[in-house]
């Protein structure tokens, strides 16, 4: 328990020293930053909202978490001990306008004294109501059936993302959260509102944009937000997008009854050292950083 509570002490004095990691080889483990990220949520059907993107968990040194929120503090896992990592997968889309699309699946690393969850996103919704709660909140569906104007998009989870978009009684939903800004607001009949952003992350030594928003479906269709997020089904294109797969990105609403699947999550783990071991195939394209694009574990 002694060596424990170092470990962890020493863990909180050195996540203030930013320029480099720090020398671990006495203390009985390794410190990483990781991105975690959830499964995105389905689009909703029939002039449906945008799917919200999974949750945005970042301790990447000098970027941000979901939400608006900064990095995380870094955690340090123990020499030895196998941690689990699970990956969400996407929501599926609905088929019918008044039904809330699936929530995307939760992203973890999960082991002693670690756990790190991110939320999958809300379902966006196609009408009379709002859109699915999730890391990022799902775009509500038009025409209120309580004769409010306003229809309020799913709420996301604090410092994960951010809620779906604002819908009004013109035909037209809202698009789906995103990790960096909240879903679009319909504000012209028949035109669908845009998801909402991702967060660009460095981790793996190239900026990527995760966790978009999907768009809404409509006559003219709304775009998803950058970092995967799905557009909109449209007159042209009824079927809404899926969100791209290992970015969280929600679906895109559908025009009809097809809508888009959210895109799976991942798991991102960077550390100073290589690990012991993994499984579940993550790759490994330098030092120290693994990419979980499915279930698997690491020991370091």
């Amino acid at each position: 328990m002694t060596s424990n509570k170092l470990f962890q002490s020493s863990i909180e004095t050195q996540n203030n020293k930013t320029s480099r990691f720090w020398d671990q080889k006495n203390l009985g483990g390794v410190v990483i930053e990781y991105l975690v990220i959830g499964g995105g949520g389905g689009g909703g059907a029939d002039r449906g909202g945008g799917g919200g993107a999974g949750g945005y968990r970042s301790s990447t040194i000098g970027e941000n978490s979901g939400g608006g929120v900064s990095a995380e503090p870094r955690i340090g896992l123990m020499k030895g001990v196998a941690y689990t990592i699970t990956v969400g997968s996407g929501g599926t889309g609905s088929s019918t306008g008044s039904v809330i699309a699936t929530q995307g699946n939760h992203s973890q690393i999960s082991g002693y004294n670690v756990s790190i969850r991110s939320e999958g996103g809300g379902g966006g919704r196609g009408s009379h109501g709002k859109g699915g709660y999730g890391g990022s909140g799902g775009g509500s569906g038009h025409d209120n059936p309580t004769g409010s104007y306003f229809i309020e998009g799913g709420s996301g989870v604090t410092g994960q993302g951010y809620a779906g978009g604002l819908a009004t009684n013109n035909n037209a939903s809202s698009g789906g959260g995103g990790a960096s800004a909240a879903g679009g607001s319909s504000s012209t009949t028949n035109v669908g509102a845009n998801g909402g952003a991702g967060v660009s992350s460095s981790i793996t030594g190239s900026s990527v944009t995760r966790g978009g928003g999907g768009g809404s479906g409509c006559p003219t269709a709304g775009s998803g937000g950058s970092g995967g997020g799905g557009n909109g089904g449209s007159d042209a294109t009824p079927t809404g997008g899926n969100g791209t797969a290992n970015t969280g990105g929600g679906g895109g609403g559908g025009r009809s009854t097809s809508s888009g699947t959210g895109g799976s999550g991942v798991v991102i783990i960077k550390a100073p050292v290589n690990a012991a071991s993994t499984t579940g195939s993550p790759s490994n394209p330098s030092t120290g950083i693994y990419i979980f694009n499915g279930d698997g574990s690491i020991t370091f």
